[in-house]
């Protein structure tokens, strides 16, 4: 297995996640602001860096499943990420990834200002945990 890298698109943050090199476990990585700079670059330099193979990226969804503008938002974003990593980039569901997020960091007795800079990270390992998650339980 190769890593994998898992992001929470949002119009602000750029949330990324890595798995580990068996594809078992995801970690919070970074946060990419998304007005500091390119953040296509920023993901292609992780890539590159850490020899990502493929990019689960989350598909925000309504609570009944449909697609509304942030989707539309997010498949431009694929489009264009597209353009200059030639990985396979996968869409996966993101329903609630951050109100997980939010609720473990409230139970691990996380403040509101430190809570804000780990939430999106935090999501994108959420999001990325459940694509290894499924992908387990396919093989086995």
């Amino acid at each position: 297995m190769t890593r994998a890298l898992g992001l929470d698109h949002g119009d602000a943050r750029i949330g990324v996640a890595i798995s580990d090199e068996l594809g078992m476990l995801a970690h919070p990585l970074t946060t990419i602001h998304v007005k500091a700079g390119d953040p296509i670059e920023a993901i292609a330099q992780i890539v590159q860096r850490d020899q990502i193979a493929n990019i689960v990226l989350g598909m925000p969804r309504n609570m009944d499943g449909s697609y509304g503008p942030a989707a539309e938002r997010v498949q431009e974003f694929v489009t264009e990420l597209k353009k200059v990593l030639p990985l396979r980039i996968k869409k996966w569901d993101e329903r609630l990834t951050t109100s997980q997020a939010n609720r473990v960091l409230l139970q691990g007795d996380v403040g509101r200002q430190k809570r804000k800079q780990v939430i999106d990270k935090m999501a994108a390992a959420i999001l990325l945990q459940g694509y290894l998650d499924a992908l387990s339980s396919k093989e086995n």
